[in-house]
């Protein structure tokens, strides 16, 4: 997600894109990790790619099976348990949040809006730290409109076209479980993730989170992050 991507997230209204801070890499090496989700992904669903990258070209197999995945079009994809996690394990754990769009869309066209924002939601609940500032970029890319004519969401996992068209499906329970997860972890890569899908304004919560949206704001502003600080003036002021 690069600067222009991230200005809309979460927010209906448009902004100024070269107000806005890139959004930093991640504090963590994750690499090693996002090579064992690329190769359960090659195997749950059956890419033509070899399974394991080669040692002294790893870089190229990564763009190999990102290849793949894009030829096989949703129309190529398994519509099994297993190339569902493997897909949002995927796209939670690439480091790139401009390229995990390539694990997310394919699986809104195979699953449906609603299975895929229920698994992010997951990760962002009960998974490590690494995973819920993972499951907070993918979830950008959920908004995604379903194009695809062959979206088997409808016919095979009991969720109707309209509910998978529908945008708003679970953004409440997902803006409040955001809501408390950045006030209470600590962690910098949850929080720089979180923010810039985070409605910062009480009309958006239930009355009883109100108190929680300054809390937010009060910690972002007072935050020794220079992308967090910066952030926030620019949501609140929107």
């Amino acid at each position: 997600m690069n600067a222009s991507e991230d200005e809309t997230a979460g927010k209906d209204r448009p902004e100024t894109a070269q107000a806005f801070m890139a959004l930093p890499a991640r504090t963590g090496d994750s690499r090693e990790l996002f090579l064992e989700c690329l190769a359960d992904l090659v195997r749950a669903v059956g890419l033509d790619v070899p399974a394991e990258p080669d040692p002294d070209d790893r870089r190229g197999w990564r763009l190999r099976v990102r290849a793949a995945l894009r030829n096989a079009g949703s129309e190529g994809l398994p519509a099994s348990d297993a190339a569902f996690g493997a897909l949002m394990k995927a796209a939670v754990h690439d480091p790139d949040p401009s390229f995990n769009r390539q694990f997310v869309e394919p699986a809104l066209h195979v699953f449906g809006r609603r299975r895929v924002r229920s698994a992010l939601l997951e990760y962002l609940r009960t998974g490590t730290d690494l995973e819920r500032a993972g499951a907070a970029r993918a979830w950008y890319w959920t908004a995604l409109p379903l194009r695809l004519p062959n979206t088997r969401a409808g016919n095979d996992l009991g969720e109707s076209r309209t509910d998978s068209e529908d945008r708003s499906v679970l953004v409440r329970v997902w803006n409040e479980a955001a809501l408390q997860e950045f006030v209470s972890n600590e962690n910098l890569d949850v929080r720089r993730c979180i923010l810039p899908g985070l409605p910062l304004w009480p009309s958006a919560y239930p009355p009883e989170l109100h108190a929680l949206v300054v809390t937010a704001v009060e910690i972002a502003r007072s935050h020794p992050d220079e992308y967090i600080r910066h952030r926030v003036e620019i949501q609140v002021s929107g």
